[in-house]
């Protein structure tokens, strides 16, 4: 009887943290670290004719839930070199989508990235890429429908996007 009695008055609460305060609370307290970035000899050889962004100004947040994510693949796939590459292409139903695919290496265009404790957590950008990602925050979701990384903020994008979180437009 008590336990039928206890479970007739058992409630359900839920939350309403806002997006940005639940965010915020996972961001690791120093910046994230710029490991490597790209010279103009490296561009001039892969043929790519854009600026490069000075290496002060660079700037891409990793969520600490997304850097014990990418700690968890390195481990898994036994190397420390794994990575997140994230890439951006035009297309979607907002002009541009973004591209997340595990690579095992960077390349000579790339900027490489890493949480500034939780280590391995590496992130790869071209870049082409990195002039409409920079200033981006990457968090890893974990919702009913799976798991996933994403880029979870992005001053370059206007508003909130598609609402599949990969599509989006650029600010004008």
């Amino acid at each position: 009887m008590l336990q039928s009695l206890l479970l007739s008055t058992e409630r359900h609460l839920s939350t309403s943290i806002p997006k940005q305060a639940a965010l915020a609370s996972s961001l690791p307290a120093k910046p994230t670290v710029l490991l490597f970035t790209p010279t103009k000899q490296d561009l001039e050889k892969q043929e790519l004719d854009v600026d490069l962004i000075p290496p002060e100004q660079v700037k891409l947040e990793i969520t600490d839930r997304a850097a014990e994510q990418l700690m968890k693949i390195a481990q898994r796939e036994d190397n420390e070199h794994a990575a997140l590459r994230i890439s951006v292409e035009s297309g979607g139903c907002h002009g541009y989508q973004y591209k997340m695919e595990l690579a095992t290496s960077r390349s000579p265009d790339d900027y490489h990235f890493s949480h500034p404790s939780i280590k391995p957590s590496n992130i790869l950008v071209d870049a082409v890429s990195l002039s409409l990602l920079n200033g981006s925050t990457i968090d890893f979701a974990t919702e009913l429908i799976g798991s996933s990384f994403r880029v979870a903020h992005n001053p370059q994008a206007k508003g909130s996007g598609c609402g599949c979180g990969v599509s989006w437009e650029l600010k004008d």
